[in-house]
């Protein structure tokens, strides 16, 4: 009997793969809410306008989460964004009291643009003459600074980092949220040389697979008709160009599907159940469960690392030690419906970087990728992250929020009206933050866990990955690592 903790998207998931292992039977997943999804939320509004307080669109090379998309029969619903969509190409910086769009063609690579004030190509340049450092571990900053920048490092890669989770690139992790590139640096001592290799020794194992494979040529295969429908979703985005996708009726149709699915095919969703304390014995895992004592041969947890630490405490404080130590920050997203086509741009949306001391991190444009209504702009503002108390302390009211949401919309877009309708959610400790050392840090807990031969596998957004793709990915394989542990 196993136990998973937490329904979010990666407890769900999790759930979805550990039914293919009846050794692990039967299944029962411990909400602590009411409701199934987690931080992925869509409310839904009187005159049907949906809110996303979390996730809205995907990106297309998520092989793992198109499929399950098809599995739970959700094609339909898939909402494609192609690559020539303005919600693809055009994604803004606000800097200098400027809109900058970031060059998204082969001209504006190599042309002067006026966000850096210099071709993206000149990046090359400043690869090629920096100096290699070997190092375990360094802040984005210095890493970006180092070999492209100040200007590559403070104006355009710390607003993307603000977008996609709140952080303070000073204190983010080059190795946790830029492993392919620093790791391309640490052996080629060059990003862009090795980037190069790495594609030219990948071009000649695909030559190497295909002619070992020309034997196989006779064996039938399955016809693909014409028609793009009957392709599978992830032949049809690599087909059709697929940048992102979202779903129509709101991101939320898939946890609450995938739960659906699950508790079908016999999965027991518990909601309103908290555990208090995990404890490992030889032949079991004794939970506390709302004060009740419950008995499992597994637990998989998808809870925050920082909420894990506090069940696991008393009976293994190095552990516990390790996983607290993984820092989170807290989103505030303001939803805001304007009753006309308000934006002097079509556009995925903007960000601010820090050093622009404006309270917010960006504004999405939500009704330009996922139209909703032709006559009505819906936008979502975020503020917050790693300065959400600096610039809004430790309670700040949803009045208050909303009232600086609306002030920089309409500051930075130009808009002149104030929203017709607004939705407010603070979102507390809803994004880890992978520190310097992080890597380091998930080798010493997966060492723990193993070498005390504990019955735990990890899941979720504090570990390997911050998407809704990454943290199903981290379902999948925590499932697997579960298996191989039986064998």
């Amino acid at each position: 009997m196993t136990a998973i903790l937490g329904g979010g998207i990666s407890g769900l998931s999790a759930a979805h793969y550990a039914l293919e292992n009846p050794k692990l039977a039967p299944l029962v997943i411990l909400e602590a809410s009411n409701r199934v999804g987690g931080w992925i939320r869509s409310i839904k509004q009187p005159d049907g306008t949906i809110f996303e307080t979390g996730p809205r669109v995907i990106r297309a090379n998520s092989h793992d989460l198109l499929n399950l998309i098809e599995e739970l029969n959700l094609s339909s619903k898939v909402i494609p964004i192609k690559i020539n969509h303005p919600a693809a190409k055009n994604r803004y910086i606000y800097t200098d009291n400027v809109l900058h769009c970031l060059p998204n063609s082969l001209k504006g690579i190599i042309t002067r643009n006026t966000l850096l004030n210099r071709s993206l190509s000149s990046l090359l340049w400043n690869d090629f003459k920096a100096t290699k450092v070997h190092k375990d571990d360094e802040s984005i900053y210095s890493f970006v600074q180092r070999r492209f920048g100040k200007d590559v490092s403070e104006k355009m890669v710390a607003p993307i980092l603000c977008g996609i989770c709140g952080g303070d690139i000073h204190q983010l992790s080059a190795k946790s949220f830029m492993t392919n590139i620093f790791e391309t640096e640490q052996k080629y001592g060059s990003v862009f040389m090795g980037l190069v290799q790495k594609k030219f020794s990948n071009i000649l194992n695909i030559k190497k697979e295909k002619e070992t494979k020309l034997g196989n040529t006779n064996k039938t295969q399955k016809v693909v008709k014409s028609n793009n429908t009957s392709l599978h979703l992830v032949e049809r985005a690599r087909k059709e160009k697929w940048s992102v996708w979202g779903l129509e009726g709101g991101f939320e149709k898939l946890p609450q599907t995938l739960a659906e699915n699950i508790t079908k095919r016999g999965v027991n969703i518990k909601m309103k159940h908290n555990c208090e304390r995990i404890t490992f014995n030889k032949n079991y895992v004794e939970l506390i469960v709302n004060g009740n004592v419950e008995k499992y041969s597994h637990v998989i947890s998808s809870l925050p690392a920082k909420n894990l630490a506090n069940l696991i405490q008393k009976q293994h404080p190095e552990l516990s030690k390790e996983l607290y130590s993984i820092p989170t920050v807290t989103i505030a997203v303001v939803n805001l419906q304007f009753s006309e086509n308000v934006l002097p741009i079509d556009a995925f949306g903007v960000l601010i970087p820090p050093k622009e001391e404006i309270p917010i991190l960006g504004i999405i444009f939500d009704t330009c990728a996922l139209p909703q209504n032709s006559k009505m702009t819906v936008l979502t503002v975020m503020m917050g992250g790693a300065w959400f108390e600096k610039y809004f302390g430790k309670c700040s009211s949803e009045e208050h929020l909303k009232m600086v949401a609306v002030k920089y919309t309409n500051q930075l877009l130009s808009i002149n009206e104030d929203p017709k309708t607004y939705n407010v959610s603070i979102l507390k400790d809803c994004i880890p933050q992978y520190i310097i050392g992080h890597a380091e840090r998930l080798t010493r807990i997966h060492d723990y866990i193993s070498a005390h031969k504990i019955p735990l596998a990890l899941c979720g957004s504090s570990y390997h990955g911050v998407g809704v793709s990454h943290v199903i990915l981290s379902a999948k394989e925590a499932v697997s690592n579960i298996n191989q542990c039986m064998i």
